[in-house]
């Protein structure tokens, strides 16, 4: 087999992946070497789902020895199967590199033979790439739950940022739909790489020419829509790794069918690419803008709202805490009114110093008065012709997104008036403040 066949085999394989991205890392050019790591030397750009693309996205080997029901390439799939030598993936990182077609490497692998085995020859790979190509461009590897430490170790120190997937929300879908895992064989791994993170940053603190071990942090993914798990099941488990192992990012991957299995949802049904939005959303809110789980869904209502974004959907359910005065609130309670983000609040407790702000002065400072009109006020004075009554407010809110979808922003995601009966059900009970005569719109 050719290595374009390979390559065309491995990248294709590899497309189900989403935890790709390539920042946190700064590594500079240097003399003698090839590529950078610095912001500027990556080359980000987003497929029309979301996902970024930015790196050559590829699998080690699509041959694996588990068959979990959720995977195209688990053993029992009938798929061509190929596998990279070390040699071989280093040579053809470096030739994209040096056509510009890459800036770095996204490197994940099907567990050929055992995760020892697997792991050796990625290290292999990437020991080429490092330490005889000199190649200082950003890496991103998918270790092997069940590897031995030593290994992933040794990943970890030529990589820029680890991974190691959890896949499953809960120990009984693992069990059920990938038998040949372990919740243990994942969390141990995690638990290990963060203890090394931190050992790595006392030991650069205190001594010269220490080498960095995965300098841009660890990440997982979790596979959305294949099990039962609620939304407040995902995001409960999210900050719970977020807090536990520090992670950078958790990814959210829509199920995509693969074939028919009795413990997966039908082959004729659509990935659910709208949660997965909304989860993505969810996760920026507890990241960046101080809100917990539990806030944003709970065990009353477990779902997100297909409707709202959850910062809204938060935000109509709380209109006892708005409007907010936008001249003396603190930047805490700006960030939670919808339509100002961390980069706006930081510009609206500057600007504030030097004398009162109006709905004028806020655009200017990048607030999207689109939807924050609804919930703040200038000087105790709200937008002219605005009504803060919740029918009202997620009428206007409604709207606006009609009218954005109208523009094309949304083709790929899923439409309001798309939604079943009982998605149109979900969202209308968790908005108490709807008027019966709203109740009637939305459903007609």
């Amino acid at each position: 087999m050719t290595t374009i066949e390979k390559l065309t085999i491995l990248t294709d394989a590899a497309k189900y992946d989403v935890a790709c991205t390539s920042s946190g890392s700064d590594r500079a050019n240097k003399p003698g070497t090839l590529g950078s790591a610095v912001a500027g030397g990556i080359c980000h750009s987003f497929a029309s789902d979301g996902r970024c693309i930015s790196l050559l996205k590829v699998l080690y080997s699509n041959a694996c020895a588990y068959d979990c029901s959720y995977c195209v390439n688990r053993s029992s799939n009938d798929v061509p199967r190929a596998s990279f030598e070390p040699r071989e993936l280093a040579n053809l990182t470096i030739e994209f590199y040096r056509r510009n077609y890459i800036e770095g490497l996204f490197l994940s692998s099907g567990v050929l033979k055992n995760p020892n085995y697997t792991c050796e020859l990625m290290h292999n790979a990437l020991s080429i790439l490092r330490n005889e190509y000199n190649f200082n461009g950003y890496i991103h590897v998918k270790a092997i739950p069940g590897a031995d430490d030593r290994l992933i170790h040794a990943l970890g120190l030529l990589v820029d940022r680890i991974s190691v997937n959890i896949e499953l929300p809960s120990r009984q879908s693992l069990e059920l739909l990938a038998p040949d895992k372990s919740r243990e064989d994942i969390l141990r791994p995690m638990s290990r790489i963060n203890e090394r993170i931190l050992e790595n940053r006392n030991e650069i603190a205190l001594f010269k020419r220490v080498p960095k071990f995965a300098p841009a942090g660890q990440a997982t993914q979790l596979i959305v829509g294949a099990t039962p798990e609620t939304d407040h099941q995902i995001l409960k488990l999210s900050s719970a790794l977020y807090k536990k192992y520090s992670l950078k990012r958790v990814f959210f991957s829509a199920y995509m069918p693969m074939g028919s299995s009795a413990n997966l949802p039908a082959a004729d049904v659509k990935p659910p690419l709208l949660r997965e939005h909304r989860l993505y959303q969810s996760d920026w809110l507890m990241r960046f803008y101080g809100f917990n789980a539990d806030e944003i869904v709970n065990e009353r209502y477990p779902n997100l709202n297909p409707l709202l974004d959850p910062k809204c959907n938060w935000a109509l359910n709380n209109m006892h805490i708005f409007p907010v005065e936008v001249n003396t609130a603190p930047r805490e309670v700006l960030l939670r009114a919808p339509g100002i983000g961390p980069a706006s609040a930081n510009r609206i407790v500057t600007a504030r110093k030097m004398g009162k702000l109006d709905f004028t002065g806020l655009k200017k400072l990048g607030v999207v008065l689109k939807r924050a009109q609804y919930f703040i006020t200038c000087d105790g004075k709200a937008m002219p012709g605005v009504k803060m009554e919740p029918a009202a407010v997620l009428s206007g809110l409604l709207s606006e997104k009609s009218a954005i979808m109208a523009e094309g922003a949304y083709a790929r995601q899923t439409s309001m008036f798309d939604l079943t009966e009982e998605e149109l059900a979900a969202c209308l009970v968790q908005q108490p403040g709807l008027s019966t005569a709203m109740t009637a719109v939305l459903r007609a």
